[in-house]
């Protein structure tokens, strides 16, 4: 029966390790986007604007930091009754956030795994009472949980995950997130993704139509409309079910003044366009401006269009231009849509023939060295060959074999200090043995 609970713990503490871990470090790598999903929660609760941006910005980091970590001590074994108490403790308080959400519905995805993964709230609920139960495991017998390094060692665990994660998540603040889950992603044709299949399900609407009659009022459907005895009243239309919604839904670019779209005119143009992508611009970080004007500078000699994508008022938009002497051409988009499309504020965006070539940061323009030539003839005007096997590979390189190695040097450690104790007691041993034969041998004298 003891094997048995060994078994079953040990289980249960690899399942939660292994969606702490994922689910921490997707929300670790975009750090905005997690921002983002605090602000809808703090929304919901009529808080929005209440909480200052870098109070929910340190928030959005602290708990991908802290979920991670808790996913690698628990792996590790580190700390194991104060682990496993935290672990419960955090499923206690997300299992209650998440029934709240599958009750009230007061947002449309949790984002437990950021944009990797979208469960409805009714999955993401039943998946968090599973954990929840599997955290209430493994804390009523911690100590049974398999230790992979030595109470000694553990200490470079801890400090080498907590190091690892934090500086993941600033490079990806500064930069752009390492891993795009996104429609926007680099190598997404937008066009493409804005499509809907012939065959795609439709969405499918119930009317009910309030009628009267003598007095008395009733709804009636389609099937059972009544006869012309009764007066009509009222009617209503509810969405019994969604049907088919592409990848990309809200994209469109419409003339700031006159509400005129553009959308279908700049994808389908033939070539290259750059996008200057900032959801606010009275909050766009206006330290990179001159790199922008280099880049507006070469596109203008390249003839290629540097569009500024937006959802500032026409104010805030005469306020940049005061202050970066921007002559490019500004388009109203919608503000969640340019959030999805690059994190950062402002990035720019280049296309070719409708299709994501490149992204950059406003920390990572490219440099003047890199347009010294036609757009076609760069390096950047191609879709970069860097594939999530090679970022994942990175990942192992800098993280999970450092583990590995420190793991394989700690048992082997382990393993010769047990083997000298061992010898040690034989030793001694053969020593009593000896000793014992000897006082034998002076009684039988």
């Amino acid at each position: 029966m003891k094997a048995v609970i060994h078994i079953i713990i040990n289980i249960c503490r690899l399942l939660l390790a292994g969606t702490f871990i994922f689910s921490g470090y997707v929300k670790a790598i975009d750090p905005l986007g997690t921002q983002y999903k605090i602000n809808d929660y703090l929304a919901a609760v009529h808080l929005a604007g209440v909480v200052p941006d870098w109070i929910t910005l340190t928030a959005s980091i602290g708990i991908s930091a802290l979920e991670f970590s808790l996913g690698i001590f628990l792996l590790f074994a580190i700390q194991r009754r104060l682990t496993s108490k935290l672990v419960l403790g955090f499923m206690g308080v997300m299992t209650f956030i998440t029934l709240w959400i599958a009750i009230e519905n007061p947002v449309k995805d949790c984002g437990c795994f950021g944009d990797a993964i979208q469960l409805s709230n009714t999955q993401t609920l039943l998946k968090n009472i599973v954990l929840l139960i599997s955290a209430g495991v493994v804390a009523y017998r911690p100590l049974m949980m398999l230790r992979f390094v030595s109470k000694s060692n553990q200490w470079i665990v801890t400090n080498y995950t907590l190091v690892f994660i934090v500086v993941s998540s600033v490079i990806c603040l500064y930069n752009l997130p390492m891993f795009d889950f996104r429609p926007y992603h680099i190598g997404a044709d937008i066009r493409k993704g804005m499509e809907i299949p012939k065959d795609a399900p439709q969405p499918k609407y119930e009317t009910t139509f309030i009628m009267s009659k003598g007095g008395v009022t009733k709804e009636f459907t389609l099937d059972n409309y009544p006869d012309s005895t009764w007066t009509f009243v009222d009617s209503k239309t509810v969405q019994t079910e969604a049907g088919y919604v592409p990848p990309i839904h809200d994209f469109s670019i419409q003339d700031i003044t006159t509400g005129e779209d553009f959308t279908e005119q700049i994808l389908a143009r033939k070539g290259y366009t750059f996008l200057l992508i900032s959801p606010h611009l009275e909050q766009a970080d206006d330290s990179n401006f001159g790199g922008i004007d280099r880049i507006y500078e070469y596109a203008k000699q390249e003839k290629i269009p540097l569009l500024c994508l937006t959802a500032s008022n026409e104010k805030a938009i005469k306020r940049w231009q005061d202050l970066t002497g921007a002559e490019y051409s500004f388009y109203r988009t919608d503000e969640t849509t340019l959030k999805t499309i690059i994190r950062s504020n402002p990035g720019l965006v280049l296309l070719k023939n409708g299709v994501v070539v490149n992204k950059w940061s406003h920390n990572y323009l490219p440099k003047e060295e890199e347009l010294r030539a036609p757009m076609e003839e760069l390096k950047i005007g191609h879709v970069e060959s860097d594939s999530i096997a090679g970022k994942i590979t990175r990942i192992v390189l800098w993280f999970a074999l450092p583990l590995i190695l420190l793991t394989l040097a700690d048992r082997l450690w382990a393993w010769t200090k047990w083997m000298k104790k061992k010898r040690r007691r034989n030793r001694i041993y053969q020593l009593l043995n000896k000793k014992k034969e000897h006082e034998k041998e002076n009684c039988s004298r």
